[in-house]
């Protein structure tokens, strides 16, 4: 087995900024996640619109798990055919259709080129109940929001810095949407075509010949429930006697919290604290006030000098701070 220890965040930046949006889900990664959602599925439509099913590891998930889940139908569009599968006459430019239940399967091509916004897609789309996939990196705003006009429930993969989109945080803000379960390396990495570098980022070659690299900085966001996100991050530091370890902002009146795990569970002012926060955030919990800015509405400073993106949050009230349960029960 090839392995490249060398971490590259930037991978999937390139990606969005190059439209290279070859990015395949391994089956672990998905089951992993999965087994999280298992009530949500029964009897309803899956629709995997960004997955050819000769080559999706998100349709063998839901075939091999079809009877288990109590699933109603399973339906994946691509966009375009891999020369090398079961469309390949006469595939150039149409994407094609696949559909699952118990009484079997149908395959074909569709009229068009198979992009989840064609017309064909959205038909499909207006007859689905949950969309799983993992959508190209490079439209994933504009695929979230096309979710959203629907409004369909999802889960789907994203790089972390999705977070920091307007149209996204602003979605997580209004509790319409939330973080899944496994970020960073809790997704082990991606398929990637023979035609893109192995170099500069953690990769490898599996069992399986298959070419792996693996970011390290991805996350599921989806808006079906799930017991996490109501469950209180458990806070054991304090503000008074260590003010010192939470500086005020230059322009805001709030204090910066360097990691999660540091919020003070004696401070009931409004808090500055990472972006990562949104995976254990609790709306039970905290409120969130606003994203990155201060009141002069320019990024947060400290002395003079901006932390990484921030995000304002302040706690609700004590009452709910009496769950025994804690984010480390998970």
């Amino acid at each position: 087995m090839a392995r490249n220890r060398n971490i590259d965040h930037s991978l999937l930046t390139k990606a969005k900024k190059n439209k290279a949006d070859e990015f395949y889900t391994q089956l672990k990664d998905i089951e992993s996640e999965l087994v999280h959602y298992k009530n949500h599925f029964r009897d309803k439509v899956v629709y995997c619109n960004c997955d050819n099913a000769s080559v999706s590891n998100f349709v063998k998930y839901f075939k091999d798990n079809f009877d288990e889940l109590g699933l109603k139908k399973l339906i994946s569009t691509s966009y375009k055919a891999p020369e090398d599968d079961f469309f390949k006459e006469g595939a150039k430019n149409k994407g094609t259709y696949y559909e699952y239940t118990n009484e079997g399967e149908k395959r074909k091509k569709l009229k068009g080129d198979g992009d989840f916004r064609s017309e064909e897609c959205k038909k499909v789309l207006e007859v689905s109940d949950i969309v799983v996939t993992n959508p190209p990196f490079s439209l994933f705003r504009d695929f979230v929001a096309h979710l959203i006009d629907y409004k369909k429930d999802f889960l789907v993969i994203g790089n972390v810095n999705c977070i920091t989109y307007k149209e996204i945080f602003t979605l997580i803000k209004t509790n319409q949407a939330w973080l899944g379960f496994s970020l960073g390396r809790g997704i082990s990495g991606f398929i990637v075509p023979d035609h893109y570098s192995l170099s500069g980022t953690e990769a490898r070659i599996d069992e399986n010949g298959n070419r792996i690299v693996s970011p390290n900085n991805c996350l599921w966001l989806t808006n079906l429930d799930i017991d996490k996100r109501h469950i209180n991050i458990d806070l054991v530091e304090t503000y008074e006697g260590n003010e010192a370890e939470y500086p005020t902002y230059d322009n805001y009146d709030a204090i910066n919290v360097g990691k999660t795990k540091n919020i003070p569970k004696d401070y009931k002012g409004v808090m500055g604290v990472p972006i990562t926060f949104l995976h254990k955030f609790n709306p039970e919990q905290f409120e969130i006030i606003k994203f990155r800015k201060g009141d002069d509405e320019k990024d947060l400073r400290i002395n003079g000098k901006a932390p990484y993106f921030r995000i304002l949050v302040r706690r609700i009230s004590r009452s709910h701070l009496t769950k025994k349960a804690t984010i480390g029960d998970l």
